[in-house]
């Protein structure tokens, strides 16, 4: 399985939609797409997950790196992901306190607009 990338503007937030792996062999692909987002000036970034089947540590490693990325600039870094088999992964690893995860991009662009 591959891994698919899109981007698009919602509401002065950066929408990044993941399809497929995220792994050792794909994982610098979305590495790479976060740091150009942050780098022309997106902060605040929505990864919507809904369509990955497969989430390792290399992975997680990319999401916590583009976290630190856009804390730097007092951005955002929130998930979307309903699926229990990827939702375990963060909350074995204590990563759902470090991520807002929400079950919409809706709701997590809301939440972030709340605040």
């Amino acid at each position: 399985m591959d891994l698919k990338l899109d981007h698009h503007t919602q509401d002065d937030t950066e929408i990044v939609v993941v399809e497929g792996e995220i792994d050792v062999y794909t994982a610098p692909r979305l590495r790479e797409l976060l740091i150009d987002l942050v780098n022309k000036g997106n902060f605040h970034l929505v990864v919507n997950m809904e369509k990955v089947e497969f989430l390792d540590s290399t992975g997680l490693g990319v999401l916590v790196g583009g976290l630190k990325r856009v804390r730097a600039h007092d951005g955002t870094l929130d998930l979307v992901c309903t699926q229990e088999r990827i939702l375990k992964i963060f909350r074995i690893t204590g990563l759902t306190k470090v991520f807002g995860i929400y079950d919409s991009v809706q709701e997590a662009i809301d939440k972030r607009q709340s605040k």
